[in-house]
């Protein structure tokens, strides 16, 4: 029904920056919030930061002033700009969306594959 798709993840050296884009595709009538989280070796999937349809945004902690999450509802992508990146931010990043398929669907969220980032020297 919606498959989500990110790309942009690699190896970079702390203090080095990312950005991730997670595209939605298939059939979709609406799509209501998106994030992204991360996990983590041994960590259970954490929260990122999340995007509602009105452009709200909402961060970690450790995340706020760093991280920036933005989207494009007409193209149905959300982007994740990743700054002043450190080892601990090193993880599998998951893209998230609440979505309809189609009218009358009850909103399900869906996950993209995963994407990796490593911070390290």
């Amino acid at each position: 029904q919606v498959q989500l798709v990110e790309s942009g993840g690699g190896l970079v050296q702390p203090g080095g920056s990312l950005r991730l884009s997670c595209a939605a595709s298939g059939s979709i009538f609406s799509i209501s919030a998106m994030g992204w989280y991360r996990q983590s070796p041994g960590k259970q999937r954490e929260l990122v930061a999340t995007i509602t349809s009105g452009d709200i945004t909402n961060y970690a902690d450790s995340m706020k002033g760093r991280f920036t999450i933005s989207r494009d509802s007409a193209k149905n992508t959300v982007s994740l700009q990743m700054n002043s990146l450190k080892p601990e931010d090193t993880a599998v990043y998951y893209c998230n969306m609440d979505a309809r398929a189609y009218y009358g669907d009850f909103i399900r969220g869906y996950w993209g594959q995963g994407t990796q980032v490593t911070v390290s020297s």
